[in-house]
Parts: C-alpha cells; structure tokens; sequence
C-alpha cells in the first residue's frame, strides 16, 4: 500500500476556528495558535493556499489576531454555520485551487476538524491532519477523534513533519525561511 505524501503543487492549509473567543476554553492554546501560525507562514513561503474558517463568527467572533496577520491579502475566511469546515465555500475554492490534499489545523477535534476530515474524505481529498496543531476543550475527546480520522484513511502528521515532506530538500529555495519557522515549533 502505498500512503499519500505531502506535495506543495497538490496540497492547501485549512485553518478551522481558530477563533480568540474560544481562548479561555481550548487546552494548549498557545501551542495550537503557535504552530498555526507557523503552518500559514511556512503555506505562504511555499506558495501552498490557505483557506481559513471561522464558524458563526458574528457571535464567536473571529479569527485570532496572530494567525490573521500572517495571512496574504487574498487568503479566504468563509463563515460558517455547519460543524464541518467542508461548506460549499470551501469546495468550490478547492475546486478551483485543484488541491486534492488538505493540510489541516484547528478546533475543536471531535467536531468541527473530526467532520471536516470524514467530509473531505468521502469526497476524495486527502486530507493530513496536523495533530500538533489541533486541539480541543476536553483533551480526553483528541485521541479518539484523531483514530477515527485515521480509520477514515486521513493522515496524521505534525507541523515540523508536514513542513520538512513538503520541502523535500534542504536545497529547496524556502529551506532557510522554513527553518527559521521550525526552531519556532512549540511541543
């Protein structure tokens, strides 16, 4: 069996609710908005297109201000109502994007990323899930969320992980840009 790599000509970032309302409640917050942040500017360096979500953001508010200044002037944020990021939105620009594999990051994992990933799965995407870059409010819900994903045939990966597959070579023109971004990874 072969398993699906990461390529930057085929692959988008999602960023699912990271939304600054929820802060107080998410564990490892600081880590989850650290690396992606990271994640946006390591898609940006390589030219890899970033989608952001924010569900119903005129009452949870929007995106945290340390992922929103890392994104280009063109990026995306769809709205939401629906749990799984995967709205009409967000497949018409995949369809026009033409990525067929979806890095993604976000809240809270048995909800909004877990039916996100089984939604982009059933309609053929490869989704790769960023384990270190998704949290949750109840940690004990992330490891059984991340296993049904796995089991949905998504992949898991973290952010060093994503960032060196989708580098490939340390003589890729982004290497030290992307560096600088890994000495930055929290754990």
């Amino acid at each position: 069996m072969t398993i699906p790599r990461l390529q930057a000509a085929d692959c988008a970032l999602l960023v699912i609710d990271i939304q600054t309302k929820f802060a107080k409640h998410i564990s490892k917050w600081d880590f989850l908005v650290a690396n992606s942040a990271i994640l946006v500017q390591m898609a940006n360096a390589l030219s890899i297109p970033v989608i952001v979500t924010e569900q119903s953001p005129q009452s949870l508010g929007t995106t945290t201000p340390e992922i929103t200044q890392h994104l280009l002037p063109n990026t995306p944020v769809f709205s939401k109502t629906r749990f799984s990021a995967h709205t009409s939105d967000v497949t018409a620009q995949l369809r026009t994007l033409k990525r067929s594999h979806i890095l993604i990051c976000g809240i809270e994992a048995q909800v909004c990323v877990l039916q996100t990933v089984l939604d982009l799965a059933a309609n053929g995407r490869q989704p790769f899930f960023v384990t270190d870059a998704i949290s949750a409010t109840d940690v004990s819900q992330i490891a059984p969320a991340f296993r049904r994903m796995e089991r949905a045939n998504a992949i898991c990966t973290g952010t060093l992980s994503a960032m060196y597959e989708l580098l490939q070579d340390a003589r890729h023109p982004n290497f030290k840009a992307c560096l600088d971004l890994a000495k930055r990874i929290q754990y």
